[in-house]
């Protein structure tokens, strides 16, 4: 039984990807650089600014993030803060020299709260005082390993990590005393491992292990859907300054990618807004989760069959 549960787990994903209308543009992309700090094993979110990479490591480190210098790949700089986070997952940008740590993992779904930390990046080794904001949402626990903030207001979202993806947003104004409750907005790519805005601020682009979808803002309407070229366990993603876009993936010496977005792509970004693409239709919306929902639909009727047969096996 452990066995045949084992190979059915592929199922979803592959019913997902061979489904119709799951067909996506090319993406071409290159490594720019690798990670070779030893310590760096598990990134898992992602921020370039000012010339410099900054990532964090997924569940099981300690609150510290690691300044890494693209040019060479090697640490230049780590951040340590108070307390243990349970899940740093996620990394947005806050300003000049700072970034958004989200402790917001919670593969189990019963964490009461989430918290972010606002905390500096940069050249060499500093210990700080952290602000944190506890968040809320108004119905109950997400797993989730997506941070973004609007470059225009500084408003902070959060992407719950789901079949079917939701955006929420915190309030305009963080609170330190908290909790800050957060607001649904629109359903948006499944799985997702990472997003950001891009520079124009009109656009934001999110990534699950093997696409990304790309959106306008602050409608949400799905310009695009891209394959992904193929990392080990891809869940980082930033946008620098000038729209490149650079992904990242776990594991020790994990290559960092820059990816390039297909000509078309590109023509819908510089298009006029009234001559962008036309907002994703509701059947849209719905090829692009029930093929997995389809998929786990068909695992858990296999799983019951099996289940039964087995025990009438054994005479019970």
């Amino acid at each position: 039984m452990e066995k045949l549960l084992f190979l059915l787990l592929p199922l979803p994903f592959g019913i997902g990807l061979l489904a119709p209308g799951a067909a996506t543009e090319p993406i071409a992309s290159e490594v720019v650089f690798h990670f070779t700090d030893p310590d760096v094993v598990e990134s898992s979110g992602l921020v370039a600014r000012d010339g410099l990479v900054v990532t964090v490591n997924d569940s099981g480190d300690s609150n510290r993030v690691f300044t890494v210098d693209p040019a060479t790949g090697d640490t230049v700089g780590v951040t340590r803060w108070q307390g243990d986070g349970a899940d740093n997952e996620a990394l947005a940008p806050a300003g000049d020299g700072e970034v958004y740590v989200g402790d917001i993992g919670d593969n189990a779904g019963s964490r009461k709260s989430v918290e972010v930390a606002k905390v500096p990046f940069g050249r060499g080794e500093r210990e700080v005082r952290a602000t944190t904001y506890e968040l809320v949402y108004p119905d109950g626990p997400h797993d989730a390993e997506t941070l973004l903030t609007d470059p225009a207001t500084g408003r902070l979202y959060v992407v719950a990590k789901a079949f079917i993806g939701q955006v929420y947003a915190a309030p305009e104004r963080l609170d330190p005393d908290g909790p800050n409750e957060l607001t649904p907005v629109k359903e948006v790519l499944g799985i997702a491992t990472d997003g950001s805005f891009l520079p124009d601020g009109k656009h934001v682009i999110i990534r699950n292990y093997t696409q990304a979808a790309l959106y306008t803002w602050p409608g949400l309407r799905r310009v695009a859907l891209l394959d992904l070229p193929a990392q080990q366990q891809g869940e980082g993603l930033a946008v620098r300054e000038d729209g490149a876009i650079l992904l990242s993936s776990e594991g020790k010496e994990a290559d960092v990618l820059r990816v390039e977005l297909p000509a078309a792509v590109q023509g819908e970004l510089e298009a006029p807004a009234a001559e962008q693409a036309s907002p994703v239709t509701k059947a849209d919306d719905e090829r692009s989760w029930w093929p997995w929902a389809l998929g786990g639909a068909v695992v858990v009727a296999v799983v019951a069959g099996v289940t039964g047969l087995s025990r009438r096996g054994r005479g019970t």
